[in-house]
């Protein structure tokens, strides 16, 4: 049982980081990059879709609305990336098998 929990311990970081960033040829995008950054490094998405507003709450305790948007690039190998913005800040960093 005690190996089962350390090599739980010692995956699940792991796969926690496998999303948080991408390579766009020689360049490397993470999350919380700016929306620019990405643009830059990856190019023009084969998709880019406007989602709608997210409430968010900031450091300050204030709610306000910022624009989502879905980028989506590839097929790149036979994988497709989904990006998904929150207030031009990349938030999530998807990897699908194409059909």
């Amino acid at each position: 049982m005690q190996k089962l929990i350390y090599s739980l311990l010692f995956v699940l970081p792991l796969t926690a980081n496998a999303s948080s960033t991408l390579r766009c040829g020689s360049d490397l995008i993470s999350l919380k990059d700016p929306s620019t950054i990405v643009s830059s490094k990856c190019g023009e998405p084969a998709s880019r879709e406007f989602v709608g507003y997210q409430e968010v709450l900031d450091v300050y305790g204030f709610h306000h609305e910022v624009a989502v948007e879905e980028w989506i690039y590839g097929p790149r190998n036979g994988m497709y990336q989904f990006l998904r913005f929150e207030g031009n800040r990349l938030i999530k960093i998807e990897s699908k098998r194409g059909k």
